[in-house]
């Protein structure tokens, strides 16, 4: 579908009335199928699903690279929304794509049923160094493998030698390589400052919102983010799952979308 001139790719499954929009991370040879294929499934059992390929990553168009800023991204998601839904939607964001949920809802509030963001940025922290790991990586499968590590709790999911080939084929495609250098090789914590609203606005957002995050994330901190985030938003509640690194929606695929669907029903 052509959304602001941008051929954008995306995943469509369900039906009903009510619709919800999933909201992709920034890591090397991401895409919404990659980050959303588990819960894509039952999801979509009561909701119809769309789950969009950001611009400059999966199968949407890249561009050059001074165009990849905040607003190029928000505005292209709200295009989006509009797009596939008369009535507001249920947004869900995760890590960067939290950021862009975030400003979704802050700047057209009329769009956003309920949002829900995990381990997300968007208010402002420091880089961590997990972070800087993710936005400094450097094509290989031995690096994909250590940054598979450093997003999972679970250890194990570094040894599934497919999620490990898959991510690692998607980042070196060279669009999709050379597309993810131009929007996080440099200045990157001027790109994580970028994408933070600061708190006097963050406390503005009346929407109702569901905060995820793993205690034992290595690349976006509880304590630099959620644990912010839920001081600031007032009509915010707060799920913390142990055991869980930054992949919430993979290593706690069924509680996580448990909590989603009891919060959208209430």
């Amino acid at each position: 579908m052509e959304v602001n001139g941008i051929n954008t790719h995306y995943h469509e499954e369900g039906s009903g009335n009510e619709k919800m929009i999933l909201i992709h991370g920034s890591g090397p040879g991401v895409s919404a199928f990659a980050n959303w294929r588990l819960v894509i499934p039952r999801l979509s059992e009561s909701l119809q699903v769309f789950a969009p390929d950001i611009v400059g990553f999966g199968e949407t168009d890249k561009l050059p690279k001074e165009e990849y800023k905040l607003d190029l991204w928000v505005d292209h998601l709200i295009g989006f929304i509009e797009a596939v839904s008369d009535e507001p939607v249920y947004l869900v964001g995760n890590s960067f794509g939290g950021a862009m949920a975030l400003h979704v809802a802050h700047r057209r509030p009329d769009l956003v049923k309920k949002l829900i963001l995990m381990g997300s940025v968007g208010v402002q922290h420091k880089l961590s160094y997990g972070l800087d790991r993710v936005w400094g990586y450097e094509p290989s499968l031995q690096s994909m493998r250590e940054l598979i590590q450093l997003f999972s709790y679970n250890q194990d999911a570094a040894k599934n030698e497919e999620l490990v080939r898959m991510r690692y084929e998607a980042s070196i495609k060279p669009e999709s390589r050379d597309a993810f250098a131009a929007m996080f090789y440099d200045s990157r914590q001027e790109r994580l400052d970028e994408l933070a609203l600061p708190d006097e606005e963050i406390k503005k957002i009346e929407t109702q919102t569901l905060l995820f995050h793993g205690l034992n994330d290595q690349v976006i901190l509880f304590e630099d983010t959620s644990y912010k985030l839920i001081q600031l938003l007032p009509h915010a509640e707060l799920h913390l799952f142990n055991e869980c690194g930054h992949w919430t929606q993979i290593e706690k695929t069924e509680p996580f979308i448990d909590h989603i669907l009891a919060f959208i029903k209430n």
